[in-house]
């Protein structure tokens, strides 16, 4: 519907383009964040997004995975073989290139594209606040991961229990293995967010990813390999606390019943445990509180 104006050029038009106000139901904040947190779990694989963007995470977990099932299946061959080659502490251990990979992949995926493309204050312009969007970028990162860690670790244990290994014993390692990558899912997922949210160019969030998990932890090593070369056995197990992976490593060594990757075995015992663990905790409590701070300035 559309009439001419009084004046004005002859072109001139009022159109009438039916705008309706929306009668239906309020989902609210609480579906914005699970919808915001089921997309971004989603996208950390690919999925809802192009081909290319599936290829290097699923790539990714089918390495893992397959890794895993090459474990079970030359544990199973053996002959006289009572349990698998590996502990399930460890295996996120040594694929640790592949997490780090993953997560360097993905998390400037995950926020970087918001801040390019300007669109975090269109989020809060909807019923849902900072604190919805920060804790479901978070969880949504924290459970790829875990999915990713956490897939090859039932691999392993349906593996074992058709191996017919001992039920009682794989089954507590099954259960230690999980409590490890729940606890390294959330650590990294909280550091990996951290560094890609500082700026909107991926691939400056990538390296900085990289640089985070990978150089920390050769350094950390290399020192650590020249503590006990020089017979400064003691310095070692403090030296752990300045990587992410070896502040895991030194926690699952604690509490979890993991073998120590530390150079000579020198892991941390109980007490030292408790200051990986406080260590970790603060690690997760600054990284929420950078990533409030960061998007109380973006969001507005």
């Amino acid at each position: 519907m559309s009439t001419e104006t009084v004046s004005g050029s002859d072109t001139s038009r009022i159109h009438n383009i039916g705008y309706r106000s929306y009668d239906g139901k309020r989902l609210g904040r609480g579906y914005a964040r699970r919808s915001l947190y089921s997309q971004s779990l989603r996208g950390s694989f690919g999925l809802g997004r192009s081909a290319k963007s599936k290829v290097l995470p699923m790539l990714l977990s089918g390495v893992m995975c397959m890794i895993s099932a090459i474990i079970v299946a030359v544990a199973i061959a053996t002959p006289g073989t009572t349990a698998l080659p590996i502990k399930y502490t460890a295996f996120a251990i040594y694929m640790q290139s592949l997490i780090g990979l993953f997560l360097a992949s993905q998390a400037p995926q995950s926020v970087s594209r918001d801040l390019r493309f300007k669109s975090v204050p269109l989020y809060f312009s909807r019923p849902i606040e900072r604190v919805d969007y920060v804790v479901a970028k978070l969880a949504a990162m924290a459970s790829a991961l875990f999915i990713l860690t956490g897939a090859p670790l039932v691999i392993l244990y349906v593996g074992a229990l058709l191996g017919k290994f001992d039920f009682v014993e794989q089954t507590k390692g099954f259960g230690q293995g999980l409590v490890s990558v729940a606890l390294l899912s959330v650590l990294f997922a909280g550091l990996g967010l951290v560094m890609a949210a500082l700026t909107p160019r991926r691939g400056f969030g990538v390296a900085a990813v990289i640089a985070v998990l990978t150089i920390s932890y050769g350094a950390v090593s290399t020192v650590q390999a020249i503590a006990w070369q020089t017979g400064s056995e003691g310095a070692i197990e403090w030296l752990g606390l300045f990587s992410p992976i070896t502040l895991i490593g030194g926690v699952q060594t604690a509490f979890l019943g993991a073998d120590s990757a530390f150079p000579g075995g020198a892991g941390p015992g109980a007490g030292a445990g408790v200051v990986y663990l406080i260590v970790v905790l603060a690690l997760l409590a600054g990284s929420y509180a950078v990533l409030m701070r960061r998007y109380r300035k973006v969001g507005l």
